[in-house]
């Protein structure tokens, strides 16, 4: 049986190696947890489901070359033109859209003049048809009427425009009427008159879901006619034909007015990677730093029980001539770093947590989860025993006679 009165004998001799590579064990322990807690939260806000066809949409701008006086008839030759486009199953004109590069909010209230409204949600702005166009699941409700839509000049401009019906996404309805059914619920948006709930689509997230989490669904949908001058046309087209699509409608808005410059286009697949490109450049950066870490530790270990190994070479001899095995002489060595492993990712568990309570004051990160904790210490302590490997066998490799005469290397 293993007796640990000789490895602390040791290991009290060599007190300042031992401590650094203790510290060297307990920082990698630190940083790592964090660094995979917050890899794993890049990635799952990678995985972040817009609820749109994603796979199916292109987007496409076109804006006028100094006053358009005639925006809405414009629109009009607009969308039927892109409409008979070969393989369009839809088209819509909208202000913003997922993975855009702004973003239009605004308070919802239950009650006229509420100080302060009930949250702030995405307003997505179109005509009928934007839920067939994004693909979006209609859970409740309907879509909007053709008499229910106004332009959105009309609504700009004329004090008493009322909009008829609203529709939420499923958060949303949740979050302004927990518990409840939204339908025909009135809600206050932009502080006019009330707007009646029509519709509950499945889920639509905000045009820029940063966080990730519940708040990036908050949206709804109101029935005003956008204009090419105030958004942009999306076309939901068969995945293989978006290219085809993307150059046929670009080719259209210019026989409809060659003076009109283009706007933004693609697909939104590439709009979504163009938006998480920091992510995933910040996740790479991180798993690179952990695998870093995680290097410099395992030679910080290789050198110092290669060092051991040289400064006890009579020990290893002596012990060896008194009958020790080889296998006893290789579990001495393990076990002597499994003390210190141990008391690293101690160490290191404490200033994980330290790590996160800073991020948490200074970046509004979460609090770090348990299980990572014991996914980072059994990730240190296999790291532990496959570097001391080889300095143990070469330890217990070492001939009685040879370390007896001290002619070991």
């Amino acid at each position: 049986m293993l007796q640990l009165r000789p490895i602390l004998s040791t290991l009290r001799r060599h007190k300042t190696a031992a401590l650094l590579i203790v510290l060297e064990i307990a920082l990698t322990c630190a940083i790592v947890c964090n660094a995979v807690f917050l890899i794993a939260q890049r990635v799952e806000r990678l995985q972040f489901a817009s609820g749109a066809a994603e796979g199916e949409l292109v987007y496409l701008g076109t804006r006028a070359i100094g006053h358009e006086g005639n925006a809405e008839a414009k629109t009009r030759e607009d969308l039927a033109s892109l409409r008979a486009l070969p393989g369009v199953r839809g088209v819509s004109a909208v202000n913003q859209m997922p993975f855009g590069r702004g973003m239009q909010v605004s308070g919802l209230a239950l009650v006229p003049d509420q100080p302060v409204p009930t949250m702030q949600a995405a307003i997505y702005g179109s005509d009928t048809g934007l839920l067939q166009t994004l693909g979006l699941k209609l859970v409740a409700g309907r879509d909007f009427a053709a008499d229910e839509v106004i332009s959105e000049q009309a609504f700009e401009t004329d004090p008493d425009a009322h909009l008829p019906g609203v529709i939420l996404s499923r958060v949303t309805a949740q979050r302004l009427f927990p518990g409840q059914d939204a339908l025909g619920k009135a809600i206050y948006v932009f502080d006019k008159a009330p707007v009646r709930v029509v519709g509950v689509v499945d889920r639509l997230a905000a045009p820029a879901p940063r966080k990730g989490d519940v708040s990036d669904l908050y949206s709804v949908i109101l029935p005003i006619r956008q204009t090419f001058q105030s958004g942009n046309y999306v076309l939901r087209v068969e995945p293989a034909q978006r290219d085809a699509a993307l150059k046929a409608g670009a080719a259209a808005l210019e026989r409809n007015d060659a003076r009109r410059v283009a706007g933004d286009h693609g697909r939104l697949e590439d709009a979504r990677a163009e938006f998480y490109r920091a992510d995933v450049s910040m996740a790479w950066l991180l798993a690179g730093v952990c695998l870093a870490l995680m290097v410099v530790t395992a030679f910080g270990i290789v050198g110092l029980a290669s060092f051991w190994v040289q400064q006890r070479t009579k020990m290893i001899g002596t012990r060896r001539a008194l009958g020790a095995t080889r296998g006893q002489i290789l579990r001495y060595f393990q076990a002597e770093n499994l003390l210190l492993t141990s008391a690293g990712i101690v160490l290191g568990m404490l200033g994980a947590f330290g790590i996160n309570q800073w991020l948490m004051t200074q970046y509004e990160l979460p609090r770090l989860p348990l299980a990572y904790l014991p996914l980072g210490a059994a990730a240190l302590w296999a790291l532990g025993q496959l570097a001391v490997l080889a300095p143990a066998r070469r330890a217990a490799g070492v001939s009685p006679a040879l370390a007896m005469r001290g002619l070991a290397g």
